[in-house]
């Protein structure tokens, strides 16, 4: 299927020495390519008639609202991320874009919002990432960060869903998400939530971050880089940090992750390392895991490592979990043998120093 975008080309873009200075040290999310991709989409999601409009790439800036937006009274948002690798050879290739595009669907489905078309979806990464092709690092661990979201536009204050929407992607050059590959500390929140039971979980909506910011900002407090939230109602079962998924690694060879409830995010990582785990020959339990079970793994010894997972940090191993009344896990927790193999395979195969034998790869420049 032929797309056809309507190009505007910025005629103010970033010089080459600008450029050069933020790819030196991008950071996360700080800077933006100079462009980005925009679809308007109109009709009644609820009767099922609606239609896309013409593509648009165009240069990166503000978004004009009216201060009715849907979007900006009752939260119809969504959106995506996935990053863009350099490999030797000066391609610039993703990382199995297509369940991105599937999740993006799923998340328009529990929100009442239109569903992008997968073709529509790649072909908007294709056109910004050719576009901006300069931008891609070609630095260890750096990537273009995409962020694919559509939002509700249409002015009206009443509780329905919307009939107007924007689609957009926009891209940033990325450097590591922590920092640093070294064990990190996640806070346990006992106050708060991140999502509930026939909530919007296992969608990629805004308002589950929101959720998680207040936690979040008590974990950093406390000198923790994320935030752990468990139920309460399953004997305080393990759910995900506030932007990632979360494994545990047995001594005999068995890799536990929390089973998908509809609370917890379906990771596009989350779902690789299972894959790349099996493949490993390792027993991968996909279940209820309780902060008791965490905490007698560790005792006896039999809990080897834990890390977590996502697309922004790829793979983090995890050195305690830290509340204000306990510690578990050891003081001087290093990455494990296995969080590491995983990372490095992973990584591998993101950035092509790993052969891709499953097509997960696609080439985008």
């Amino acid at each position: 299927m032929s797309i056809d975008f309507q190009r505007t080309p910025n005629p103010n873009p970033a010089t080459a020495q600008q450029r050069e200075e933020i790819l030196a040290a991008p950071g996360f999310g700080q800077h933006f390519t100079d462009h980005m991709v925009t679809i308007e989409w109109t009709g009644d999601v609820e009767s099922g008639e609606g239609s896309w409009g013409t593509p648009h790439l165009q240069p990166y800036g503000p978004l004009q609202l009216d201060p009715a937006a849907a979007v900006l009274h009752y939260g119809q948002e969504i959106f995506e991320g996935l990053k863009a690798y350099r490999h030797d050879d000066g391609s610039v290739w993703t990382f199995r874009p297509e369940s991105n595009a599937s999740r993006l669907r799923r998340s328009a489905q529990r929100l009442v919002m239109p569903e992008l078309p997968e073709e529509l979806f790649l072909a908007s990464l294709r056109e910004l990432v050719s576009a901006d092709q300069d931008w891609v690092p070609s630095g260890d661990g750096q990537s273009l960060y995409l962020r694919p979201f559509m939002i509700a536009t249409e002015s009206y204050l009443g509780v329905r869903p919307a009939r107007r929407y924007l689609f957009c992607v926009i891209a940033s050059p990325a450097g590591s998400y922590f920092g640093t590959v070294d064990t990190v500390d996640i806070w346990l929140s006992q106050d708060y939530a991140r999502a509930g039971v026939g909530g919007t979980g296992s969608a990629k909506c805004g308002g589950n971050y929101a959720a998680s910011l207040i936690a979040q900002m008590e974990g950093e407090a406390h000198g923790c880089a994320q935030v752990l939230f468990t139920d309460p109602n399953r004997d305080h079962a393990v759910e995900e940090l506030g932007g990632m998924n979360v494994f545990f690694v047995f001594d005999d060879d068995r890799l536990v992750t929390p089973e998908l409830t509809g609370t917890i995010l379906e990771g596009v990582t989350r779902s690789s390392i299972i894959e790349l785990a099996e493949a490993r020959g390792m027993t991968v339990e996909q279940r209820r895991f309780t902060l008791d079970e965490w905490r007698e793994g560790v005792r006896s010894g039999h809990l080897t490592e834990v890390f977590a997972c996502g697309t922004a940090a790829v793979i983090s191993p995890v050195g305690r979990l830290i509340s204000s009344q306990e510690a578990i896990g050891p003081d001087d927790a290093r990455p494990g043998e296995v969080t590491m193999a995983l990372r490095e395979q992973l990584l591998g195969i993101q950035t092509g120093a790993v052969e891709d034998t499953r097509g997960w790869t696609s080439r985008l420049a």
